[in-house]
């Protein structure tokens, strides 16, 4: 352990929630690899946008906020999201000097001498006072699991490998999720495709009108309140609904975005319902959404009986020097901007009362 490096907080993790973070650490005078240390896996700028699909284009973003300090002005809405916000991460990570390093993937987090943290990672092991984690949901794609999964002999992948409608064309295909990637999918692919079928564990709750602070506020409070539990969190679609656009409203008229209840099972040649009904697929594509990524953090054992990692604001109840942002009610743009802030707050107390404790 002779080349561990020290410094008061390590963050984990540029996308939204990493680099509002990184921008608050900053600007109350944490100073980058002396005192705090970005640490991100992705190889370059972006967090998960830069990922997504080409023909995800900046002006269907929804409730894209701007990370704290700099606006996001003048985008092309046709240019795709992924370089949009790609770009715009990296003008931001320049004009305040975050000091990124990348790609660096973190291992593993455990318990350190003197209530300190060490945190391995492939470019070496970091001591710290605190962390924040802002490692968001890409990284771990959620599967489902049905009977007859193995058997079926056409293509199944996941939103996380989708790259857009053109490989679908004259295939059948259906896709499995009541969330806006589902939608997003079924609408682009429904030209090409031969057939799709859209497919939902629950009918889908589609919301009309603006989405006020109100409703926001709401929307959080239910997902903050599981955290609080311990329970792990569910989607924010779940507690919002979808929004009725133009182009949902489109799909719907034209039977596109007609729901169909879960299969019962897979066929080699596609989905079967208990009550007989059949529909043949060449491709399954599940939209069903992510997980946490958190699996780094399991030597230190934060989670609960309920499955998720209680927390108080966005500190973990079970050890304070660790902050979950970007998780559960902070896993919005909007959300991970007020987090990182709230994080930075905490732990500035946190190490200002260990100070005071060792004078």
């Amino acid at each position: 352990m002779n080349s561990t490096r020290e410094v008061d907080v390590v963050v984990v993790g540029a996308g939204q929630a990493g680099l509002a973070a990184a921008h608050h650490l900053r600007r109350t005078g944490f100073e980058p690899d002396r005192d705090f240390v970005v640490l991100d896996h992705s190889p370059g700028p972006g967090g998960a946008w830069q990922f997504r699909w080409p023909t995800l284009t900046y002006g269907r973003v929804h409730g894209m906020h701007a990370l704290p300090g700099m606006e996001l002005t003048g985008a092309d809405p046709a240019r795709p999201s992924s370089d949009v916000v790609g770009g715009y991460f990296a003008d931001y990570e320049r004009a305040f000097d975050l000091r990124v390093r990348r790609p660096v993937d973190v291992s593993a987090v455990r318990e350190g001498p003197a209530g300190r943290l060490f945190v391995e990672s492939s470019a070496g092991v970091w001591s710290a006072r605190a962390l924040i984690n802002a490692t968001g949901t890409w990284d771990r794609p959620f599967w489902p699991r049905y009977p007859g999964q193995e058997s079926f002999r056409g293509r199944q992948l996941h939103t996380a490998q989708y790259r857009g409608p053109d490989e679908f064309a004259g295939r059948r295909v259906i896709v499995v999720g009541g969330g806006a990637s589902g939608t997003q999918h079924l609408l682009e692919i429904a030209p090409r495709a031969a057939a799709t079928t859209w497919v939902t564990r629950r009918p889908p709750v589609f919301r009309e009108g603006p989405f006020d602070e109100d409703a926001g506020r709401s929307a959080v409070a239910l997902v903050e309140e599981r955290v609080r539990q311990g329970l792990a969190p569910r989607s924010v679609v779940s507690v919002t609904g979808l929004p009725l656009d133009d182009a949902i409203r489109q799909g719907l008229a034209d039977g596109v975005l007609d729901r169909l209840p879960l299969f019962d099972r897979l066929t080699p040649d596609g989905a079967e319902w208990a009550d007989g009904r059949h529909v043949g697929a060449d491709v399954i594509l599940w939209a069903t959404g992510f997980r946490a990524a958190l699996g780094h953090l399991a030597p230190l054992r934060l989670r609960e009986p309920g499955g998720g990692i209680r927390l108080d604001g966005t500190r973990v109840a079970a050890d304070p020097r660790i902050h979950l942002v970007g998780y559960g009610p902070s896993a919005s743009t909007v959300g991970a901007n007020r987090a990182g802030r709230a994080a930075v707050r905490d732990i500035r107390r946190l190490l200002a009362g260990d100070r005071a404790a060792a004078a």
